[in-house]
């Protein structure tokens, strides 16, 4: 899913973009530095710079905790099929081309309701038979589980990775995060693993809480809507998993590659995760 030098959207769009409303995908795009985004989704992005000039980092922080863990798990543990529940649009290395290096055998899901993903994922996969894109919405489990292409290729009689790294956070409480979440878990076989980021709610007396506040409110205001919860809730979205080390941290504490150079930004201290295990 590797971008090339001409943007889908210089060329036509994929149908059913809407160009007057931010997306999260092409927000995140833009705050990568990608050229599939609107001035619209650039507006978001100079709002959340503008209230923490590293948010980047932040953004930078999700990708690379998703390519560390799909390393560790196809290297050591063995896992061959990976479903992504929160694919955006292609980044210079993706969540296929890690565990495919690896493992040529490797199978690989993109789950997305996004118009921009699904033409591009289309796309660029077109000569590669073990990676698909599954449009569903990652809310309703039994959608993305039985969804044809799913049920075609998935072999639920072996362990899965399941990547859900910043969607819940996404998902009001009235649409019950931690049962969406359990019910995935619930449908995969023994061995197999949740990849979960979530943003953090530190606290009304925390130093951050300000930030928080803000952040909501331009994910608000631009109808994304962003819901940080407590540690303890993220916690609990977890619950009757066996957590690998180093536990629930910020992504950025994840095995990182070498030493942290410099102390972490506002945004980026808001961004905690976990790998669990089902017994």
């Amino acid at each position: 899913m590797t971008r090339g030098d001409d943007s889908a959207y210089g060329q036509g769009l994929p149908a059913r973009v809407d160009t007057s409303r931010a997306s999260l995908t092409r927000v995140n795009d833009a705050m990568l530095g990608g050229k599939d985004n609107f001035q619209v989704d650039r507006d978001v992005k100079d709002r959340l710079l503008a209230l923490d000039p590293q948010f980047g980092r932040a953004s930078r922080d999700r990708h690379d905790f998703l390519m560390r863990v799909t390393r560790y798990l196809a290297r050591e543990m063995g896992v061959a099929q990976f479903v992504d529940c929160g694919a955006t649009l292609p980044e210079a290395e993706n969540v296929h081309q890690v565990a495919q290096r690896l493992n040529r055998e490797s199978t690989m899901f993109y789950v997305s309701r996004d118009p921009a993903v699904l033409a591009h994922g289309r796309a660029l996969l077109a000569d590669n038979d073990r990676t698909h894109m599954v449009e569903a919405d990652f809310r309703q489990p039994q959608q993305v589980l039985e969804h044809p292409t799913v049920t075609k290729y998935l072999d639920f009689g072996q362990p899965v990775a399941l990547l859900h790294a910043g969607t819940m956070h996404h998902v009001r409480d009235e649409r019950d995060p931690e049962g969406i979440i359990s019910a995935y878990v619930s449908a995969l076989p023994s061995g197999s693993y949740l990849v979960f980021a979530h943003l953090l709610d530190p606290g009304p007396d925390h130093e951050l809480a300000g930030l928080m506040a803000d952040l909501v409110k331009i994910y608000t205001d631009t109808g994304i809507g962003a819901w940080f919860r407590t540690r303890d809730r993220i916690a609990g979205m977890l619950s009757g998993l066996d957590l690998l080390e180093p536990g629930l941290v910020t992504l950025a504490d994840w095995w990182p590659d070498g030493p942290r150079l410099r102390p972490l930004g506002p945004t980026q201290r808001l961004a905690v995760g976990a790998v669990g295990r089902k017994p």
